[in-house]
């Protein structure tokens, strides 16, 4: 038995998502071009489009504090940026929030 296909709107919307949060050059914009042309709304491609920058923005943060922290690097407290836990030691638990909301309010789990 397959799985059902994915509504192609939905692909391009992860598309779009995943090149965004993992900053290919092409910045996604031939799948802007296909939401567009389906009728997605702006509004929508928006909010996915802030998800994906936060996520992005949000593990560059967490490599960024894990590399400071190895590295013995001491920033003033305005620079600082924890983490719990800490890189290689990440773990997965179940039941316990592992994401923050974009700065607009949406979530991203």
């Amino acid at each position: 038995m397959s799985a059902p296909e994915l509504h192609s709107s939905i692909i391009a919307l992860v598309s779009l998502a995943s090149g965004i949060a993992s900053k290919h050059p092409d910045m996604g914009l031939c799948q802007l071009e296909k939401l567009r042309g389906m009728g997605i709304p702006d509004e929508q491609i928006a909010t996915v489009i802030e998800i994906a920058r936060h996520i992005r923005d949000e593990a560059a943060q967490k490599l960024d504090a894990a590399f400071d922290e190895k590295a013995g690097i001491a920033l003033p407290e305005a620079q600082r940026i924890t983490t719990e836990p800490t890189l290689p030691e990440l773990q997965i638990e179940t039941g316990n929030s592992c994401c923050s909301t974009t700065p607009s309010g949406q979530s991203c789990c």
